[in-house]
């Protein structure tokens, strides 16, 4: 099977335009393509991942992929979507994450040898003049077609700021760049971007003439995917100093049933034929998928050695109660009162709860438990002793835990 039908058959393409051309490009390794990817922190999350693996992909077959980073959309804040402005960034910010992007790209994407760039896109923004800009790109958009884009509809109710509804004529300058420097002949996006990427492509085709070719494609359930990245403490993040690799598998390991075997199509890297073996799984088969998925994907962006231990953490923390690997949190002696603790300000401290509020309302709903213990009453305590040594682990849920040490 060939790369284009492979991810049709993974359930990765939506959207395109041009199909038969974009099959050609990308079956023959002809295609340049990019993803952007906005620098709002200095770590990836799992909302990225389906970008990161079909990027991986792609290049495994000749391709060649290129990374934006919006550094220059950064530099303003990109209110896309939003109700509020996002925080407005310096350019060591920015550099910064733009570094550890490239690092944990570097797992899915060969950066040597010209195989694939990342570029920023402050690289052109930040120098245009306005003036030119509306002289050189303003003619090739119509207000009334930008109107109609489901993303600017959407906003309307809500209020739509300048700054907003100049995103799409952005968006579509960073094609129009990257086809001239870099030959770039096609792009990929959410289902959210289609608009905006629609106006690359005609950006291209109205400057440069019908002869110039390029070619938009969004992922199926790329809105599904950047939901994948938040819980009930935020995002999941590919950095192991913010989400450890147990943390991460157990994240994997605790999708529902209906998305488990949509995520092995989509994320992992086995074959298609050992996944539709998977197809009439049920029950406690779903449980071993949900494994396989968890272990796969902390391969992947941890290491085999570290989704082994996750994967053995796990089992040990499901038999017995207890996991070496689990995530841990340590109390210091300024949060014991008279040398004891309680379970409301043992679930805050540990953060697995935000507030004390949510913490009494776990505990009454009979949702936390100590050492596989339930809990019930807010007012039970703990003294320092016992959560020395090995320390206590703690429960909230089935999916939340921690070790807690003092």
């Amino acid at each position: 099977m060939k790369i284009f039908e492979e991810l049709k058959a993974r359930g990765l393409l939506a959207q395109l335009t041009d199909e038969d051309e974009i099959r050609e490009l990308i079956n023959n390794g002809k295609a340049t393509f990019y993803i952007g990817f906005d620098p709002t922190a200095d770590s990836l999350h799992v909302g990225h991942f389906m970008a990161l693996c079909l990027m991986k992909r792609l290049q495994m077959a000749g391709n060649k992929p290129i990374a934006l980073v919006g550094g220059g959309t950064g530099m303003i804040g990109d209110p896309s979507g939003r109700s509020d402005m996002r925080q407005m960034m310096t350019k060591e910010q920015i550099q910064h994450n733009c570094d550890c992007f490239k690092e944990q790209m570097s797992k899915f994407i060969d950066f040597s040898d010209d195989k694939a760039l990342l570029v920023n896109n402050a690289d052109w923004l930040l120098d245009l003049n306005y003036v030119e800009l509306l002289r050189e790109v303003g003619p090739h958009f119509s207000v009334n077609r930008m109107l109609t884009a489901e993303c600017y509809k959407q906003r309307m109710e809500k209020g739509l700021s300048f700054l907003e509804f100049n995103y799409m004529i952005m968006q579509s300058y960073d094609f129009y760049e990257l086809f001239q420097k870099y030959g770039c002949n096609m792009q990929f996006g959410g289902d959210d971007q289609w608009s905006n990427m629609l106006g690359g492509t005609e950006l291209i085709r109205r400057k440069l003439g019908k002869d110039a070719y390029a070619m938009t494609i969004t992922l199926l359930l790329n809105s599904e995917g950047k939901k994948m990245g938040k819980t009930q403490k935020g995002a999941v993040w590919l950095d192991p100093n913010k989400t450890s690799p147990f943390e991460f598998y157990q994240y994997w390991r605790n999708v529902a049933d209906a998305d488990v075997l949509k995520c092995i199509r989509m994320l992992t890297f086995l074959p298609l034929d050992q996944i539709d073996a998977m197809d009439s799984w049920e029950g406690s088969q779903l449980n071993q998928a949900k494994e396989i998925l968890a272990y796969e994907l902390t391969k992947l962006v941890h290491g085999e050695e570290e989704a082994k231990k996750a994967q053995d953490g796990a089992r040990a923390l499901f038999s017995t109660g207890t996991a070496a690997e689990m995530p841990t949190a340590t109390l210091t002696d300024d949060d014991f009162t008279d040398g004891s603790i309680d379970i409301v300000t043992v679930l805050v401290k540990s953060g697995l709860v935000p507030s004390k509020s949510e913490a009494r309302r776990a505990v009454e709903q009979g949702g936390v438990s100590v050492d596989g213990e339930k809990v019930t009453d807010i007012r039970k305590t703990y003294e320092k002793d016992a959560f020395s040594g090995d320390g206590k682990v703690v429960k909230r849920g089935k999916k939340n835990f921690r070790k807690v040490l003092v």
